[in-house]
């Protein structure tokens, strides 16, 4: 594939920066701060295209698929994050939503040189998780045309997959590809072309809404709580008791008695404290309700 960079608005130059290398340390972190301002109005632009992500995202979990993310060097190293943070957050399985990285484990610490210009491998790593028409594919690319991502893209659409697409970059290849495309134009980089800055930071913020988001749409939320959370260490145990306690008003010992009859599990202690029901009844209710507490309310 032949690349233009002066097509590419994150590969632009930009003049408000121009000069940066003359600044001191805090004239520096003023124009970086500044640039960084752009990333939630570019966000702003973009918010039905993800609450449409979001939507397909919603039915494919309810129909037994998966969330699959898709990038190369900081593109793919967001997905990872995106996705390791889901289990230990919304008690989610580990296969849920997985990200795929060009170039594989190795590549989230150290780059892997010529990975993401591979479109074979991109439909290899799908084939490996044996990837379907249930699943989602989500495409992750500043520039918006990675080889790696556009030959996962490409068999995806194979599979008859709906396929996202989150680029900083208009007119780009991967676009064409998606069923849809969440753009947000944040501009030219404060160092052109380190689309890690502001690129970065837009694609964080959106893939951290295509999972909460999701997530809140299939029941692991109540009000502002996350009731799915898994107490794996210390700390995630005293959080499951703060939830308990603003859920239901229970005192601290009542929310660690409580977990303790329901084997930990957030939300069948907050439904046997809100409906008097021991945790067996209170597992029915949430089986009957598809995980959703206010309608087992």
């Amino acid at each position: 594939m032949s690349i233009n960079l002066a097509n590419m608005v994150t590969e632009q130059k930009n003049p408000n920066s121009i000069d940066i290398d003359k600044l001191s340390t805090l004239d520096i972190l003023k124009v970086i701060n500044t640039e960084d301002q752009k990333v939630p109005i570019a966000i702003h632009k973009v918010l039905p295209q993800i609450a449409q992500l979001i939507d397909k995202i919603v039915t494919a979990f309810s129909c037994g698929g998966r969330l699959i993310y898709m990038g190369a060097g900081t593109s793919g190293r967001l997905g990872v994050l995106d996705a390791s943070e889901c289990p230990p957050t919304f008690g989610t399985d580990p296969s849920q939503v997985i990200a795929l990285i060009a170039g594989g484990h190795s590549a989230v610490f150290k780059a892997v040189e010529k990975a993401e210009d591979d479109p074979l491998l991109g439909k290899r790593d799908l084939q490996l998780i044996d990837f379907n028409e249930k699943d989602i594919l989500v495409g992750i690319a500043a520039s918006g045309r990675t080889p790696y991502v556009l030959g996962g893209m490409d068999y995806a659409h194979h599979c008859g997959a709906y396929i996202g697409a989150i680029v900083c970059n208009e007119q780009a290849p991967m676009i064409e590809k998606a069923d849809i495309s969440i753009v947000p134009l944040v501009g030219p980089e404060v160092i052109t072309g380190s689309s890690r800055l502001k690129a970065g930071s837009a694609q964080k913020m959106i893939l951290n809404m295509l999972t909460t988001g999701s997530m809140i749409r299939s029941g692991k939320v109540y009000g502002n709580l996350m009731v799915d959370v898994k107490a794996s260490n210390q700390k995630l145990i005293e959080r499951q008791k703060n939830i308990l306690i603003e859920a239901t008003g229970c005192s601290y010992q009542q929310a660690q008695e409580t977990l303790k009859k329901a084997n930990n599990q957030c939300k069948v202690a907050i439904l046997m404290l809100l409906t008097h029901v021991d945790a067996d009844k209170a597992k029915i209710l949430l089986a009957r309700h598809q995980g959703f507490i206010r309608n087992c309310l």
